[in-house]
């Protein structure tokens, strides 16, 4: 006999308590999962949606927007905005916030989003995702974008999504992390993964080794012990992955372990890191550190960090534990010798 699989709607009614400031998170989880709903649906048909392709447009980082870029940013900008307790809005696509409301609350919350990742794959059918995150609104004052610049420690929700042979929707409120996946034929999620754990050993790492002559030393070294494999000081074989969505990469590490890094590099001494902080390294760093794995710079502890700008750039090392607590030693061994 087949058992009866969690909806969505039941797991948030269990784990979130009965009160205003959880039922709160309980609306913007269930209309995040309607964009997560709308996204999946237009990621399925590709071509056949007319989705595909660029704009003439560019986004606040100065990247080329794909149609399905404004489409999923629209979707969340809508869904949010019916959950009734957004008090402001921000997004990858956007260079400012979006304030909802000049009005202070008692129980409002400030959503930030990438709508969608590793849209550069988008034109060759290869998984793309969203990420986001909720925080708590300032009380009795209308919020500011002061009010953004928060640590990830003090996100209430994290999450993504991954379009996929299947959507998967991927979600902590800070007491573990749970994967469900969408029923395409009733539109509605169900817990297929609860309590995900990241394995604290692998033999797999993500990153982009086209970059590889603008590392750090203390990556190089890592990368090099792991292309020597068996005849190496770790004495074992490793495999390399990259789909060029963080997404994909990270969903695929927390299912079966690894560690993924987009490293500090010297290309432009601008931006130390390729990923933002508020909206790709945070929410994901939560979503690890909740399944027992790591989340750093590579010197720092990503949560922890203060932006000083809704689009800040960071080096991101997250994974198995032993895996980013050895790239961490790394680093620290080279600032020792460097000092």
């Amino acid at each position: 006999m087949q058992v009866e699989k969690t909806t969505l709607e039941q797991f948030l009614s269990t784990h979130l308590r009965k009160d205003l400031h959880q039922s709160g998170l309980h609306s913007i989880t269930l209309q995040i999962s309607k964009a997560v709903v709308s996204i999946a649906k237009m990621t399925s048909k590709g071509a056949l949606a007319g989705v595909l392709g660029s704009l003439e447009s560019q986004n606040v980082q100065g990247e080329t927007q794909k149609k399905l870029d404004v489409l999923a940013d629209e979707a969340f900008i809508n869904a949010l905005k019916q959950a009734g307790c957004v008090l402001g809005l921000a997004s990858e696509e956007n260079e400012q916030p979006l304030f909802l409301s000049t009005q202070g609350s008692d129980h409002g919350y400030l959503a930030v989003f990438d709508p969608l990742d590793g849209s550069s794959n988008i034109d060759v059918n290869v998984s793309v995702g969203s990420i986001f995150s909720v925080y708590a609104a300032p009380r009795e004052r209308p919020a500011s974008l002061q009010d953004f610049l928060r640590p990830g420690l003090e996100q209430l929700l994290a999450g993504y999504a991954v379009y996929g042979p299947a959507t998967m929707l991927v979600i902590s409120f800070g007491q573990g992390t749970h994967g469900f996946t969408l029923d395409p034929e009733s539109a509605r999620f169900f817990l297929t993964h609860p309590s995900m754990r990241v394995s604290e050993q692998s033999a797999e790492f993500a990153i982009n080794t086209s970059n590889e002559r603008f590392w750090e030393p203390p990556i190089h070294r890592y990368i090099d012990e792991c292309k020597k494999g068996k005849t190496g000081g770790r004495a074992k074989d490793f495999n390399m992955r990259w789909v060029a969505s963080m997404v994909a990469d990270v969903h695929r590490i927390l299912m079966r372990g690894g560690v993924f890094m987009y490293p500090r590099d010297t290309r432009d001494p601008s931006k130390p890191g390729r990923l933002r902080l508020m909206y790709e390294a945070k929410p994901m760093a939560m979503i690890i550190e909740q399944a027992g794995g790591l989340a750093s710079t590579g010197r720092e502890r990503l949560l922890e960090l203060v932006p000083n700008n809704i689009h800040q750039r960071v080096p991101v090392v997250l994974g198995s534990k032993d895996e980013v607590e050895r790239i961490g030693e790394y680093h620290a061994d080279y600032d020792q010798e460097k000092a």
